[in-house]
C-alpha cells in the first residue's frame, strides 16, 4: 500500500488526482444522460419531419433545401452521438426508429 507521500510523488504536479481530475470515459453522468438522450429524440424527431417533406409534392419545389438541412441535422446527430457517448443507446433508438417506420409504411 503506498503512503501518501509516494501519491503526490507519483503525479506530475505532486497533487493527488481526485475524481475531478479523471477523463471521462463513461459518458454522460445520469442526469446530463437523461437531458441528452431528451435531445437527441427531438433531432430525431426533425429528421422524421423532414424525411416526409422530401417525399411531400407540395414541398418538390424547396427539394434541394430540404436535403441540404437533411445533411446537416444527420450530421449534428453524428456529432452528438460521438461527443456524448451515446453510440449504444443512439443504436437502440435507431431500432425503434426502424421499427416505428415500418409499422407506419404498413
Amino acid at each position: 500500500m503506498k503512503d501518501k507521500q509516494s501519491e503526490f510523488e507519483d503525479h506530475p504536479r505532486g497533487e493527488r488526482r481526485g475524481k475531478r481530475n479523471r477523463p471521462h470515459k463513461e459518458g454522460a453522468k445520469t442526469f446530463r444522460r437523461g437531458r441528452a438522450l431528451t435531445f437527441l429524440e427531438s433531432l430525431r424527431l426533425k429528421e422524421s419531419i423532414l424525411k416526409k417533406q422530401l417525399t411531400s409534392p407540395e414541398l418538390q419545389t424547396i427539394n434541394p433545401i430540404l436535403v441540404g438541412e437533411l445533411r446537416a441535422i444527420d450530421m449534428i446527430i453524428e456529432e452528438y452521438i460521438h461527443h456524448f457517448h451515446l453510440n449504444e443507446l443512439a443504436r437502440e433508438s435507431e431500432l425503434n426508429t426502424d421499427k416505428g417506420d415500418e409499422h407506419e409504411t404498413n
